[in-house]
């Protein structure tokens, strides 16, 4: 049985008398997921493998916390990140919990399940297991101002939504099996990673519900926040390790919003525009 000290000796025993404090890396993934826009980039895989493999390679890391608080975005980018999530988990032989704050939606919840635990707040957005495709349609707009629209492919489906001409059925149809793919692989990982989901309620139709009635439908496995969560967990002397995000360095954020033209600048418009518009589909 293992001697006990009272705290305020600990800095002077031997080392092999003291009691190391539990660690825990604390990974942080916001925004978007996928390109935003030609050069406003949002999560991506190669973006956040690198705070990933840091996490986990913590010397003495008891486990790792994800704090997820993304609208969702790029299906493929969500996977990888959730399939990196547990390659990593399962290597190193450390379990993770998932943190929401505002939302775990669509490709957020995905990379979430990644989690052995789920954690949100009472008031966050979580759900949306779902596959959405948007886009406008221009061809009556080019009509009326006197422009033609010229395409040559070889294929017939090349130009597939090409948004300046009609929309054709057949494209919608292509479109539609496309997104049931993605949704099949989508359900079936959610049904995988959440096995005690809640029976009899069809949670997969792209709705989204509060932290506390995910609760109750198995989405997630209890309320909380990070701190108060892991210092209940392992300690009130837990070390909190927090991993800084990957967004590339100043200097090349500067470079990227004086691209010649202006266009850097334009673009982080657009791309703070398309931002918002996938955050406002969840009321946020």
């Amino acid at each position: 049985m293992p001697l006990a000290f009272p705290a305020f000796l600990h800095p002077l025993l031997p080392a092999r008398f003291r009691t190391r404090p539990k660690r825990v890396a604390v990974v942080r993934l916001s925004g978007v997921i996928g390109a935003v826009s030609p050069i406003r980039r949002g999560l991506s895989i190669a973006a956040v493998a690198g705070s990933l493999e840091q996490a986990f390679g913590l010397k003495g890391v008891a486990a790792v916390a994800i704090v997820v608080n993304s609208p969702g975005g790029s299906p493929a980018q969500s996977h990888l990140i959730h399939r990196r999530i547990r390659a990593l988990a399962e290597e190193k032989r450390v379990p993770v919990l998932a943190f929401v704050e505002d939302a775990a939606a669509s490709g957020g919840y995905m990379i979430a399940c990644a989690a052995d635990e789920i954690v949100a707040d009472p008031t966050s957005v979580v759900g949306s297991i779902g596959v959405v495709s948007a886009g406008f349609g221009f061809d009556r707009l080019i009509e009326r101002i006197g422009v033609e629209r010229r395409v040559h492919t070889q294929g017939e489906a090349k130009a597939m939504l090409d948004p300046f001409r009609p929309e054709d059925p057949a494209d919608v149809a292509r479109l539609k099996a496309l997104q049931a793919d993605v949704q099949t692989v989508f359900t079936d990982l959610v049904r995988s990673r959440r096995p005690n989901l809640k029976p009899g309620e069809d949670l997969f139709t792209g709705a989204v519900w509060t932290g506390r009635s995910a609760l109750e439908l198995g989405l997630v496995d209890g309320l909380g926040d990070v701190r108060s969560t892991l210092r209940a967990r392992f300690g009130d002397d837990v070390e909190i390790r927090m991993i800084a995000e990957a967004r590339g360095s100043f200097v090349a954020r500067l470079l990227r919003r004086a691209a010649p033209g202006g266009t850097g600048l334009a673009d982080e418009a657009i791309g703070a525009i398309a931002e918002r518009a996938a955050w406002a589909r969840l009321g946020l």
